[in-house]
């Protein structure tokens, strides 16, 4: 994948969220939460809770030693614990992680997390929205041959090609705001999930300390419960697939054949060490091998979701390694996007060229349809398809042929049959479409950013 230093792909910030320091906070919010949930419920001295809340700053946490312990230990908490508790000191530090297990901590911290990186993309996937708004307006009246199958169909506007975009990335956006309730919840059930550290107090401590956290709260908080997390990877997946899908269609439309768009390439950039004229599809390429990279995640969250019995080590580190990799992807991803779309260069010019390559047989439906009102859709649809025959094999033009045809003349005169092959009058709702799909987009943004 291209790393880019000329600065036209912003920094999301994703990579910060899953940085050691930051996860290492975050563990030590969740201690602290825990702390002052039990102190609150009279689980654990009154001042025992403030006494180690205070004392859950990273900044006040010997790292080094942390980490040299859990390379001794081999065990990705204890050293944490073990230094909070000494940094808390007596009386207070021994009721630290009071009725926890592991897995409680790191999975709800893994949680506060992804509450951030859900953030970050939601607020990428509003930018994505607004420019793609605005590129289907800008796409409004631009005709452009539309193609099915790898061949030329029936004229389209850009703006509509737009719109198809817009509208898969609206669901999108929909499916990641839907999960967010299933996805952020705190879990604090002890060993197994039963809540047998903490006993009838132990559902009260974890909606306290989901409370204090900003959290939803596990209503069976099994360790071996993890489907909302292959979701997050399959939803990130779904997106990428239409995101690589965008990409791969400006990378086709960008080829020297086509050559109807281009994507922003600043002064300077350089496409190949050996051939200076080239302008390479970078950012777009990226795209589409980002889209594999994310979708290659699915099956192993999916497979995170099997685990054996009450919990399985093995499938926890599936599972984060999926929903980290995806979600710094999807940055990535989402990054390069916004830049194509908000900055994507576009040749009407040739895209009426490229329109007019067959001859007005762009336009076959269009004859048909008008033909078939008078003898019959059937018959008009072998008539047609007769004269775009001879026009194909004789290069001839496709109106010419439909003139001296007297199946055809007889119903439609001369006049007639130039407005038909006219591909600027065959594109129905086109734009229609690209404008309301182009203020939905930018609606939605709006909204993505206010939640």
């Amino acid at each position: 994948m291209t790393r880019f230093t000329d600065g036209r792909v912003p920094y999301s910030g994703m990579a910060e969220v899953f940085s050691p320091e930051r996860r290492w906070q975050r563990y030590l919010d969740v201690e602290a939460a825990l702390a002052m949930a039990e102190a609150e419920l009279g689980v654990i001295p009154e001042e025992a809770g403030p006494a180690i809340a205070a004392a859950a700053r990273v900044e006040r946490i010997d790292l080094v030693r942390v980490e040299q312990g859990t390379t001794e230990s081999s065990h990705p908490l204890m050293p944490l614990i073990v230094e909070l508790s000494r940094v808390v000191g007596e009386p207070h530090g021994g009721w630290v992680h009071w009725g926890a297990t592991t897995q409680n901590i790191t999975q709800t911290a893994d949680v506060l997390g992804l509450r951030e990186a859900h953030r970050i993309l939601l607020d990428q996937l509003a930018d994505v929205l607004d420019a793609a708004g605005t590129l289907a307006d800008r796409g409004l009246g631009m005709v452009m041959a539309g193609r099915t199958h790898g061949q030329q169909a029936v004229p389209i506007t850009f703006g509509f090609k737009t719109a198809a975009w817009i509208d898969q990335l609206l669901r999108h956006l929909q499916r990641l705001e839907e999960l967010h309730d299933r996805l952020l919840v705190a879990m604090m059930g002890g060993a197994a999930g039963t809540f047998a550290s903490l006993g009838i107090d132990g559902p009260a401590v974890q909606a306290a300390v989901a409370r204090r956290l900003g959290l939803g709260s596990m209503p069976v908080p099994a360790r071996s419960i993890a489907d909302q997390f292959a979701e997050f990877v399959c939803v990130l997946a779904m997106l990428a697939s239409s995101t690589g899908a965008i990409g791969a269609e400006i990378f086709t439309l960008m080829t020297v054949e086509f050559g109807e768009v281009a994507e922003p390439a600043p002064p300077g950039v350089i496409g190949s060490s050996t051939m200076p004229h080239k302008q390479n599809p970078q950012l777009c390429q990226d795209m589409v091998t980002i889209s594999a990279q994310i979708r290659a995640l699915v099956p192993l969250a999916l497979e995170g979701m099997a685990h054996g019995h009450e919990a399985d080590g093995a499938r926890t580190e599936m599972t984060d390694a999926a929903v980290t990799g995806a979600c710094l992807l999807a940055a990535d991803q989402l990054a390069r996007l916004q830049v194509v779309l908000a900055g994507l260069e576009l040749d009407p010019d040739r895209m009426r060229s490229n329109l007019m390559l067959t001859g007005g047989l762009i336009t076959s439906e269009a004859v048909m349809l008008a033909l078939g009102k008078t003898i019959g859709r059937q018959v008009a649809h072998e008539v047609v398809r007769d004269a775009a025959q001879t026009a194909r094999f004789t290069g001839r033009d496709f109106a010419d042929v439909l003139a001296e045809d007297p199946r055809v003349h007889a119903h439609l005169d001369a006049a007639a049959i130039v407005k038909l092959v006219d591909p600027h009058a065959h594109t129905g709702l086109s734009d229609q479409i690209a404008h309301d799909a182009a203020e939905r987009a930018r609606k939605a943004a709006v909204e993505a950013r206010r939640r």
